[in-house]
């Protein structure tokens, strides 16, 4: 897409990689818009979002370009928290930031933009390197990513802070943000504790987590949300070839050899796709925790993704 004179919506997290991305776009001729994009937080527990969303309006007051704020509350409660607490309720393992992307981040956010006449969203996401976060991306709808912009998404790390320097941006030196996205700096043990309690161990831990246990080390083996217990053993459950997936949601055909990516960092395993099964060529090295995600590529291109079944 040829930028100059295009109307760019770019997400302003507060952070370092979307206050480059609107300078890129910036440069390049785009009509930058900075938007502001609100979650729900919980009641009563630590939150940062006034704070990151102060730094975002120091980058747009930067860049002299127009800054709104999106209300977004609705879509996080209902398609991130409510997803979040169902799915631990049943005894599986979501991953809240692959839901908050598809609802809200990029969702509800293309839906705003749209309505304001854009011509494409932008993000701070790497796509590429060290700091790859395509795997969070499977489930966003085809069309959406589609009309996104990655300005920073080939670059690496200390390429993105030495452009922010570079602009002079007022959160050049600030630090990454560690929480999930929708609890900043509350982890999400923390979350499940002050909204599920403490007494059901089988909804705080996940299938082959580590215990911390004398004698260890400790896995989980079983769990029974109905009764309340878990089990644990000296080593994880062996893995298998195969993991079926389901709710599968593609950007390209997946026909032939893939590689498979089931945990964030995790190694990319080759394969192939039968039916909603993913089997692997040898011995998959870890366990499949059911809810979390299964992501496919073919040769670092994104082709989609399911949750584990």
């Amino acid at each position: 897409m040829a930028l100059a004179g295009k109307r760019i919506f770019v997400g302003l997290s507060g952070g370092v990689d979307s206050a480059v991305s609107a300078a890129l776009l910036q440069r390049a001729g785009a009509l930058v818009t900075g938007v502001f994009i609100k979650g729900w937080y919980p009641p009563g527990m630590p939150c940062t979002w006034a704070a990151e969303r102060r730094d975002a309006m120091r980058v747009a007051a930067r860049l002299q370009i127009p800054f709104r704020t999106l209300d977004a509350s609705a879509e996080y409660k209902q398609g991130v928290i409510d997803y979040l607490l169902s799915e631990y309720r049943a005894g599986r393992t979501p991953n809240p930031d692959v839901m908050c992307n598809r609802d809200v981040k990029f969702g509800a956010f293309w839906n705003f933009a749209k309505i304001q006449n854009a011509d494409a969203i932008a993000m701070g996401h790497y796509r590429a390197g060290e700091k790859d976060q395509s795997y969070f991306l499977w489930a966003v709808p085809r069309d959406v990513l589609a009309a996104t912009l990655f300005p920073v998404g080939q670059m690496e790390k200390g390429e993105v802070r030495a452009l922010a320097k570079h602009f002079n941006l007022p959160v050049a030196e600030k630090r990454d943000s560690q929480g999930v996205c929708f609890l900043g700096s509350v982890s999400v043990k923390e979350f499940l504790e002050h909204e599920l309690g403490t007494t059901n161990p089988a909804l705080l831990y996940t299938l082959g987590e580590r215990v911390a246990r004398e004698d260890g080390p400790w896995y989980v083996s079983t769990k029974d949300v109905a009764k309340g217990t878990i089990e644990v053993a000296h080593s994880r459950a062996p893995g298998t070839r195969e993991i079926r997936f389901e709710q599968a949601n593609w950007h390209a055909d997946a026909n032939g050899g893939v590689t498979a990516q089931y945990r964030y960092r995790g190694p990319h395993i080759k394969g192939r796709i039968e039916d909603g099964c993913f089997i692997s060529d040898e011995l998959l090295p870890e366990y499949s925790a059911p809810g979390q995600s299964i992501v496919f590529y073919h040769e670092n291109q994104l082709l989609g993704g399911g949750i584990i079944a």
